[in-house]
């Protein structure tokens, strides 16, 4: 009975009840509440991966860009592949893939 006992005590007791009162107003009711910070510790993960997705696009592009600035082949061959580009005494005939056509 002494182990029931002191629970009781502990519980009656009002800096306990105070600090538990505190505890579960912080976890659950608060404007921050841990499911709050899960939700957000998520977006930031998801925010992080997509920054280096850009930041690797990035990098790609300058490359590209100074691959474009540096060889005159290069960027013959960017403009006639993008923009359809050609000499005066050539024909272009563009070719579709059936799959790029139901994309």
């Amino acid at each position: 009975m002494s182990k029931y006992s002191s629970v009781t005590n502990l519980l009656k007791n009002k800096f306990v009840i105070a600090f538990l009162s505190f505890v579960l107003w912080i976890c659950f009711f608060d404007r921050n509440d841990v499911l709050t910070q899960w939700e957000r510790k998520a977006e930031l993960n998801k925010l992080e991966t997509s920054k280096e997705y850009y930041v690797n696009e990035i990098e790609t592009l300058k490359k590209e860009l100074s691959d474009l600035d540096n060889s005159p082949a290069i960027l013959e061959k960017f403009a006639r592949e993008k923009f359809y580009l050609k000499r005066t005494n050539e024909d272009v005939f563009i070719v579709e893939d059936e799959r790029s056509l139901k994309n």
